[in-house]
């Protein structure tokens, strides 16, 4: 029983995580919807602003004019993936501390983007990175979470692959 008590709890811990980044996402979209105006960037640094967009595709608006179906079908997506990466988290061994992260950033930021859909029938984007005449799409707390955990699990991967590699004896000695 002990050890099960301690895997619940390894186990909640990543779930917080995930929680802690959806409770930033929406709280950091309820200050841009309460205080931006639609359109209208608020200059915070040379390269940043903060302008409030409305997102009703995937990523990089993706789709974003596809008449609405989209909704549906990138919420059904996005609600799968949250629960293909709860159960992969829950099998995953306790040693995996930075694949748990990374599982438990993009479903932080996959909750919190499809929260928004089923709300607004949008994302709420409101980061808007640029340089001179070049803007990068608009994006939230949400798509930060899933790059960063994207990122993570690349280089979880790398370094399973390196320790693999490093494990199993050199072939044709």
């Amino acid at each position: 029983m002990p050890d099960r008590l301690h895997a619940l709890r390894w186990l909640a811990g990543w779930f917080a995580l995930a929680a802690l980044v959806l409770v930033v996402d929406q709280w950091t979209k309820a200050l841009a919807l309460a205080h931006l105006d639609y359109g209208r960037p608020v200059a915070l640094l040379p390269v940043l602003n903060f302008t409030l967009q409305y997102n009703e595709g995937a990523a990089f608006s993706f789709l974003s004019d596809a008449g609405g179906w989209q909704r549906w079908f990138f919420s059904a997506v996005a609600l799968v993936a949250s629960v293909v990466i709860a159960v992969w988290l829950a099998r995953l061994n306790r040693e995996d501390k930075l694949l748990a992260a990374s599982l438990s950033l993009i479903l932080g930021g996959a909750i919190g983007n499809l929260w928004d859909r089923l709300q607004f029938g949008h994302v709420v984007d409101f980061i808007s990175v640029h340089y001179q005449n070049w803007y990068f799409p608009t994006f939230n707390a949400a798509d930060s979470a899933v790059t960063v955990g994207a990122g993570l699990m690349i280089l979880d991967a790398i370094l399973q692959s390196r320790k693999q590699a490093q494990a199993s004896p050199e072939k044709g000695e």
